[in-house]
This record gives C-alpha cells, structure tokens and sequence, in this order.
C-alpha cells in the first residue's frame, strides 16, 4: 500500500514538475518602439524580427507589437525594459546618452561621411565598448538599426548656411550633443517628445525640427512645415535593446534564436531604411514640401561652426571613443 502511494505521489510529483517546465519553457516579449506602423523600424520587426523569432523558437517565444508609442516614449520604454515591465524595444540611439553619457559620442554633428561608415562604428569596436556600459544598466544591446541621417525643417525658408538657422527656436531630443550642436549654429534648442512635436510644430511652439526623412513622412510633418533643408548633420541609429535578466535567463537556444533573430532584422531594417530615404524624399517633393540638399562646400560651413562642440564634449565623452568613431571614417 505505501509502495502504491509512493509510485503515485512520484508520478504526480513528476507530472507537475514536466508541466512547469513546459509552461516556463513558454515565453512572451512585449516589443515597443514610437514609430508609426508605416517606417522601417515596424514593418522589420513585423515581417522579419517576429516571424523568425516564433519560427525558428518552434512557438516557445511569442513576440507582440506595439508601435505608435503606446507603452510610452522612447525614455519611458528603456525604463520599461529596464524595470522589466517591457522586455524589448528599439529606441533612438540618442535617448540611450540620458542613460549613459558616452553614446553622446554618436551624436556629434557630422561624425560620420556616410551611412557605411556608421556601420563601421556601431558593428565594430566602438558599439561593443558602448554595449558593454548597457549591462551594467540592466539592458544589453542586441544588434543596431537605423533611422538615417537627420536633417531640418522649418517655416521660414530654405537652410543653406549657419545664419539662416538663427533664432529659430528648433525641437530637438533631449539630448546635450544636440541642443549645444544647434546652439553652436545660432538657434535655440527646445526638447520635446517625438509624440508631441506634431502639434508643436502645428501649434508653432517650436519654428522647427530636425528628423530623418522616413520619420518626417510617415509622421507627416510636410502638413505643418514647409522647407525641409538636407543638412544631414547627424546620423541617427537605433538599438535593439533586450532586459539583461530575462534575456540571461532563457535557455541557450533561446538566446541564439533572439541574437539572430536581431542581426537579420538589422540587416533588413536599413536595406528597407535606405529605401525609405529615396521614395520619400520624392513622396515629399510631391507633397507640396520645398527641399533642398547642401552642396559639398555648403557643408563645410557646418563643420566649421560646429567644431566647437567636439571640443566642449571631448573630456566627458574621452577622445578614445572620439578617435575610435573617426576612424570608421577610414
């Protein structure tokens, strides 16, 4: 009779351990971003991050999206992740300097010639020894996408050199490297939310705004601006950013099906950024939307007002980092 109730309390021991295992073998990720369902960053996650991700876990990770910041901005997602109330997002390199001042060094205006030079950096050493301060943070860093290079737009007229920047009250992120970039230039720097700059912009709190060409369309800004001057005086990535303990806390596989899964959505993401940047570019010519690019020498005259912040930025942000960004120039 004990033997019975022994072989029997051993196999619903079992049995409920095997069913535990199961469900904890089951996983959810909650993936947010501020981008709107018709940019790079969404259309990537939705036909390449989470399909392969379900695929290739054999359905033990379920990945759900939430664009159109609806679990928060840019700041308030890495929070979530970094709280664990959010397992994933892909925000604004930039906003990641409010959490670690050395992605500042990404910011400095005209860093980069172009967007293969970029991808030195962020694939290299640089985005490695920066992806190492995230963990400390709870966060790690699993691959680096993009939104392209940022350029200006405004109700005034068409951007050509320094001065016609002047007093013009601008939206920028909250980000240092930015504000005193266009401080440097003569305007006046104001922080807003991506979310609220539409009406902002609508409203005229802010002159202008400076943002990639994907975002300025699918957000429709050509409906409160005018001229949209292609300065490109920053390059703008974003990160796919992973809670460090739920992601150490997945089996093996588990992890390489993400970390993967990450590099084919990187890889997508800017050939489809990329794409973006040619067709609506064109899209907001037809808009009704005045745009202008800089000639070489034009340029130039931004590299030289904006020296100045290199300087200002280069003992915080150590001249290591400053070379190593540099160097992907090369």
């Amino acid at each position: 009779m004990l033997r019975k109730w022994l072989t029997a309390t051993l196999l619903v021991a079992t049995l409920l351990a095997a069913g535990t295992a199961m469900a904890a073998d089951t996983y959810k990720i909650k993936l947010a971003y501020v981008v709107p369902e018709t940019q790079s960053t969404h259309i990537a996650a939705k036909d390449v991050f989470k399909p392969y991700v379900e695929e290739a876990s054999q359905g033990r990770i379920t990945v759900e999206l939430y664009p159109n910041g609806q679990l928060g901005g840019d700041r308030q997602a890495i929070e979530g992740v970094q709280l664990g109330t959010i397992h994933m997002t892909i925000p604004a390199v930039a906003v990641l300097s409010g959490f670690e001042p050395k992605f500042q060094v990404f910011d400095l205006p005209f860093l980069f010639k172009d967007k293969q030079a970029a991808y030195n950096a962020l694939d290299g050493e640089l985005g490695q020894k920066l992806n190492e301060q995230l963990l400390t943070l709870g966060i790690r860093n699993l691959a680096y996408a993009e939104n392209g290079f940022r350029h200006t737009s405004n109700n005034r007229g068409p951007i050509t050199k320094p001065e016609d920047l002047k007093g013009l009250k601008i939206r920028t992120m909250e980000n240092p490297v930015h504000m005193a970039t266009f401080r440097a230039l003569g305007a006046n720097p104001t922080p807003i939310s991506f979310g609220e700059l539409y009406t902002a912009l609508q409203q005229r709190t802010v002159d202008a705004q400076e943002n990639p060409i994907p975002l300025v369309y699918t957000s429709k800004f050509y409906e409160v601006q005018k001229y949209y001057s292609l300065t490109g005086h920053v390059y703008a990535a974003t990160a796919v950013l992973i809670n460090d303990g739920f992601f150490s806390k997945l089996p093996d596989d588990l992890k390489q099906v993400l970390v993967e899964g990450a590099a084919r959505y990187r890889d997508a993401q800017r050939k489809l950024s990329d794409q973006q940047d040619q067709e609506m570019i064109e899209a907001l010519k037809k808009t009704g939307m005045e745009v202008n690019e800089l000639t070489s020498e034009e340029k130039d005259l931004f590299i030289q007002a904006t020296l100045s912040v290199y300087d200002e930025f280069k003992d915080k942000l150590g001249e290591d980092l400053i070379e190593l960004a540099k160097k992907a120039n090369q």
